[in-house]
């Protein structure tokens, strides 16, 4: 295959990735037929999936609205994953046109296309790093910088804890980082469930072996417990069509079908 232009040497082309295969649910078109192709058996078992993800991207933007209404003007946003509808930075500048964010992929795809876009915006940058080498990531100089400015700033692992196994230890993870955060400062984070659609998360686990990235669903009160340190803010972890949505019909009868849970928490 052919690279294209926005593609860094070195990536492996033939394998899927998570991060394209997500960007193609989004109607994305930075992704590859090998992306496409993983993503058409996903839907084969799970038609729901690309709802499932737009409705994650929205909590996204209804989670950074609150924080930003609150008055946070700094985002880290690991797992950032490629920027597609309605970046972290648009989101957050659009009521705090100060604000600063730091986005943080492994993936150098998205990275590499993150950097184009973002390139001549001097408040927003980006860090190919990975959550599993914590402290890596936490004393990469855009972070540090980041943290030591006195402000509270705000994490955001949406959709990216799940690809953490338990080996890894999402909770200690996010347990070095929380450490790190002044009072004040914020976790927002959204998880595949185990509990929404339990028929079919195994197959969908499966599938996610297939590549670099597998994924590991979890339980409402395992992922309510990566919340440690942190006072979560009403509603608390709920399906993600229930955190804060803008009209209340809006969540419809079966926010479980979404199945993914999320919550944002401050630290005290």
């Amino acid at each position: 295959m052919r690279r294209p232009s926005w593609v860094p040497e070195g990536t492996d082309l033939d394998k899927p990735n998570a991060a394209r295969v997500y960007d193609y649910y989004l109607g994305g078109s930075h992704n590859f037929e090998v992306d496409r192709e993983m993503a058409r058996k996903a839907l084969a078992l799970w038609p729901e999936l690309p709802q499932i993800m737009r409705s994650n991207r929205a909590f996204l933007r209804r989670a950074v609205t609150f924080l930003a209404e609150q008055g946070v003007t700094r985002f880290l946003d690991i797992g950032s994953g490629i920027p597609t509808f309605g970046a972290v930075h648009e989101i957050a500048r659009a009521i705090r046109p100060e604000a600063k964010v730091v986005y943080v992929d492994r993936d150098p795809v998205a990275v590499a296309h993150s950097r184009l876009l973002l390139e001549g915006d001097p408040a927003s940058s980006v860090v190919q790093a990975d959550l599993r080498d914590v402290d890596d990531l936490m004393a990469r100089p855009e972070v540090t910088e980041l943290l030591a400015e006195g402000e509270p700033v705000a994490v955001l692992l949406v959709a990216v804890a799940h690809f953490v196994s338990d080996d890894e230890d999402p909770c200690k993870l996010i347990g070095v980082i929380r450490d790190a955060l002044r009072p004040g400062s914020a976790l927002v984070l959204s998880h595949a469930s185990l509990e929404g659609r339990p028929d079919q998360a195994e197959d969908h686990q499966k599938l996610y072996r297939m590549t670099p990235t597998p994924l590991t669903m979890r339980t409402h009160e395992q992922i309510t417990a990566m919340f440690a340190g942190f006072d979560l803010v009403e509603p608390g972890v709920v399906y993600l069509p229930q955190w804060r949505p803008d009209q209340p019909e809006s969540v419809g009868e079966h926010p479980e079908r979404m199945t993914g849970v999320a919550g944002v928490g401050f630290r005290p």
